[in-house]
Formats: C-alpha cells, sequence, structure tokens
C-alpha cells in the first residue's frame, strides 16, 4: 500500500491526483491562466483536506517531467521537489509523453501502436511512439510532420494519435488507419506510471533533479520542403 500525489503541469491544465496504491482517490484539475503558479499548491491542500489525507500519508511525490510548456514545467518540479524535501518523501518523475499514451481509451487502444504528441512550432511537435502494451518502441524526439509521417505503422494497422499537437496534425495526415484523441494528459495517468516505478523503487535525487526541456533536441527536418531545412 502507497499514497502517491501527482502533479501534472506541462500544459495548460494544471492538475493533481492522489493514488492508493495505483488506484486513484480523487483528481483536481483547473485550466486557466496562471494556474500553475497561482492554484497548484491550493490545489495540492484542498484535494487531501477533501480526502482527509494527512501529508504524513503520503508516501511519494510523482510530477511529469516534460516535454512541455517551460514554465508549467518549472513550476510543477519545483513545487514537487520542495514538497518532497519539506515532506521527507521519495521524488518520482513520469514521462510527460509516457502518461499522455496511457490516456488512450481502451476503444482507441485496440491498436498496435500509440503516438503521444505535444505541440512544439508550425509543424513541429515532440514525439514517442509506443506499444499496445505502452513500451516505448520509439524514443522521445521532435519532428516536422508531413502527410507520409509514421506511413511505416499505418499502414499495418490502427495507429492512436494523442496529445494537444493532433488538432494541426489531423489536417495533415488522412490515412484511414489513423485515429485522434481529443483526451488531454493528466495527473491521474502520471499517479498510474508513478506506482509501477515506486514498486521498482525508481526514484529521483531530489538535489539534482530537472525537467526535460528538451533544449538540446534537434528537428528531424523535412527532405521534402527546402524552406523547412533553414
Amino acid at each position: 500500500m502507497a499514497k502517491i500525489l501527482s502533479l501534472e503541469t506541462s500544459t495548460p491544465v494544471c492538475s493533481v491526483a492522489l493514488h492508493d496504491s495505483g488506484n486513484i482517490m480523487g483528481l483536481k484539475e483547473i485550466e486557466e491562466n496562471g494556474a500553475h503558479s497561482e492554484k497548484l499548491i491550493k490545489l495540492i491542500e484542498e484535494l487531501l483536506d477533501e480526502l482527509q489525507v494527512d501529508r504524513k500519508e503520503v508516501d511519494a511525490i510523482a510530477v511529469s517531467e516534460g516535454p512541455g510548456s517551460y514554465t508549467g514545467l518549472r513550476i510543477g518540479v519545483s513545487t514537487a521537489k520542495g514538497l518532497a524535501f519539506a515532506w521527507g518523501k521519495p521524488l518520482i518523475a513520469v514521462s510527460t509523453l509516457a502518461a499522455l499514451a496511457r490516456g488512450a481509451t481502451l476503444d482507441e487502444n485496440n491498436s498496435s501502436v500509440v503516438i503521444a504528441m505535444l505541440d512544439a512550432r508550425r509543424m513541429e511537435v515532440y514525439r514517442e511512439i509506443f506499444d499496445a502494451n505502452m513500451n516505448s518502441m520509439v524514443k522521445l524526439d521532435s519532428e516536422i510532420v508531413e502527410e507520409d509521417s509514421f506511413s511505416d505503422y499505418l499502414n499495418k494497422s490502427k495507429v492512436v494519435f494523442i496529445g494537444d499537437a493532433v488538432l494541426k496534425v489531423k489536417e495533415v495526415i488522412r490515412h484511414s488507419n489513423a485515429v485522434f484523441s481529443d483526451k488531454r494528459i493528466s495527473a491521474s495517468e502520471v499517479g498510474e506510471i508513478a506506482w509501477e516505478k515506486y514498486q521498482n523503487q525508481v526514484f529521483e535525487d531530489i538535489a539534482y533533479f530537472v525537467p526535460n526541456y528538451l533544449k538540446e533536441l534537434k528537428v528531424l527536418k523535412s527532405k521534402k520542403n527546402p524552406l523547412l531545412r533553414i
């Protein structure tokens, strides 16, 4: 038995959840300007109060590590590290894209591939490709999406695209096997993965852990459009 408090701030939605051994006990979310800096601590306090859970009963703090909004990630990770240090609890980091992929519904997931993606700029996305068991098949990277992107997967089976980049990607990829999910990332999925990591004692060093901002990644350039290679 273990209670894990999870924070998700990589997108405009500010989300907190509490799980007990992987089973969700409660979830609070808000989407508004300044929510991450102004409301995150309040949401945490409200969630614990409503569930009548004392901070001493929390066994670990989990946080979405990125990629995503620079400001959102900075606030979420700083808060998680502060709580973990102050409460004397282990810190668990969860990939934002892994949490996104976990959110694909059962109907959507009657496929062999789930592609989690976050919007970057123009037609660039941050993406990671998972199999139906949520194992990473192609590691996190960024690339420019074109009409024939991911065709190797689409030509073989249904592929679920999930994340905030879906709106622009669905205008480019029109393959019959493409399924587009509008489900947003939530601390609920962060907590599910955090429980798996907790059981395997996969914890972060509170002093040195930083978000995955992806500054070091280079975009996989288009080979067709010379303007995108500039």
